[in-house]
């Protein structure tokens, strides 16, 4: 599963994109954020703040449960700011 870290959150990770092997699959989207995090705990900075996108389809943290597969992507996606 590659996880793509977009705006503030590449900021945050100092990474464009990272891979994640042995993600348990299926696995809720709160889940999936508290491995996000263990694995890169600068991203708490956007707790409560952030979405995820799975497979391009948004994502809210919380009970949704999401089936990951080889190849899957998994995007963090920050607030946008906008002028």
């Amino acid at each position: 599963v590659t996880v793509l870290y977009f705006a503030k959150s590449a900021e945050l990770t100092g990474l464009k994109e990272e891979e994640l092997v042995a993600v348990p699959t299926p696995i809720s989207s709160r889940d999936l954020w508290a491995l996000l995090l263990r694995k890169q705990p600068r991203l708490v900075a956007l707790q409560g703040h952030v979405i995820l996108a799975v497979r391009q389809q948004y994502v809210a943290i919380g009970d949704h449960q999401v089936t990951l597969a080889d190849g899957d992507e998994v995007a963090v996606v920050p607030p946008l700011s906008g002028g």
